[in-house]
């Protein structure tokens, strides 16, 4: 007798629990549709980039946007935060933040009694949605103390190891034009981030159905469609959705085509200097999936690696003089890497 039983991470999974996932995943699908819907209430025109920062948010990554101002960009944290029922802040990069403005600081204080100590007083970054406002002007001391929180989910302060809440999420802005005053990120801090979503100008029809939302006498607001507990669960299912041979096999090509001394693409890798590491491929896994779920279906398939290979790969790709002696951009090497698997 056939039964419905199939590979999930290695396990099998019998008629009964694959038809609990199936359920799951449709009442998820449901959700996003709502969460979609309630966001393009408020943002217009930026669709792509909705969907690659809730692919995100379900793969449990931080993400780090990049456009010029005016595009909506601290916004969207807002109403992420609005939609999913998260606890936001916000900071605002300079260059004279201090790691102690973020993370917090001990203070002494004497009760009444005469006697003295310590007392924590958390930073802003003990929340679930934390906006860093141009974090490319703030330090590399002070980005330094988000590499931990960011891997770690948990901050070290004055020799305490203190978790940070649950989910905990990053999403950081970057103005690429005014570059007088910043710091370029470190290949580290780099790599910590899930994906660099560039945020483009919407096109004519947006920023007209823009004008007449934005400028009358109310405008509408984004509502609360999930909570920060079914967020969670939803990152849980997202690790269990099954994935076929060839979308792995893809994101393994992908990936390894792009490393200098791995890779057999010489047409390629002459102009990088250094290609993703390991985490490009389980970021790219993870977000093939949580994509799929997006769109409704059930499993991911190659087409969401293509899709999801620039945001994903971009910042973790740097290219050498050749490249630029020959203008060739990172869009430019991701695409060439991309064509053997269309």
């Amino acid at each position: 007798m056939v039964t419905n039983e199939m590979t999930v991470e290695g396990q099998r999974t019998d008629d009964k629990s694959f038809d609990s996932l199936l359920n799951e995943i449709e009442l998820l699908g449901r959700r996003l549709t709502d969460v979609r819907s309630s966001i393009g209430r408020v943002i217009f025109g930026q669709q792509e980039v909705i969907d690659e920062a809730l692919i995100t948010l379900l793969s449990g990554g931080h993400v780090l946007l990049v456009g010029v101002p005016g595009l909506a960009k601290t916004r969207l944290v807002e109403v992420l935060g609005t939609v999913f029922g998260l606890e936001d802040r916000r900071i605002q990069c300079t260059p004279d933040l201090m790691p102690a403005d973020i993370l917090g600081s001990e203070v002494l204080e004497q009760d009444d009694d005469g006697r003295r100590a310590f007392r924590f007083i958390k930073g802003p970054i003990f929340t679930q949605l934390l906006m860093a406002d141009e974090i490319n002007r703030a330090s590399p001391r002070t980005q330094s103390a988000l590499l931990q929180a960011m891997q770690e989910h948990r901050v070290s302060v004055a020799g305490d190891d203190r978790p940070l809440p649950t989910p905990f999420h990053v999403l950081a802005t970057q103005n690429p034009l005014e570059q007088e005053g910043t710091y370029p990120l470190p290949e580290a801090q780099l790599d910590r981030f899930f994906m660099q979503i560039d945020v483009t100008y919407p096109d004519q029809d947006a920023e007209r159905q823009m004008l007449l939302a934005t400028t009358g006498i109310s405008e509408d607001r984004a509502d609360q469609v999930m909570d920060a507990q079914q967020l969670i669960s939803a990152q849980k299912m997202i690790r269990h959705i099954p994935v076929g041979e060839s979308v792995v096999n893809a994101i393994l090509q992908l990936v390894r085509d792009a490393r200098p001394g791995v890779s057999q693409r010489d047409d390629i890798v002459r102009h990088i200097a250094w290609g993703p590491g390991p985490r490009a491929s389980q970021c790219l896994m993870l977000a093939c999936r949580a994509r799929a779920v997006l769109q409704g279906r059930l499993s991911p398939s190659v087409d969401d690696v293509l899709a999801l290979a620039g945001p994903v790969l971009r910042h973790r790709m740097a290219l050498n003089f050749a490249a630029r002696a020959d203008s060739v951009s990172v869009a430019d090497v991701i695409e060439q890497l991309c064509v053997p698997l269309r």
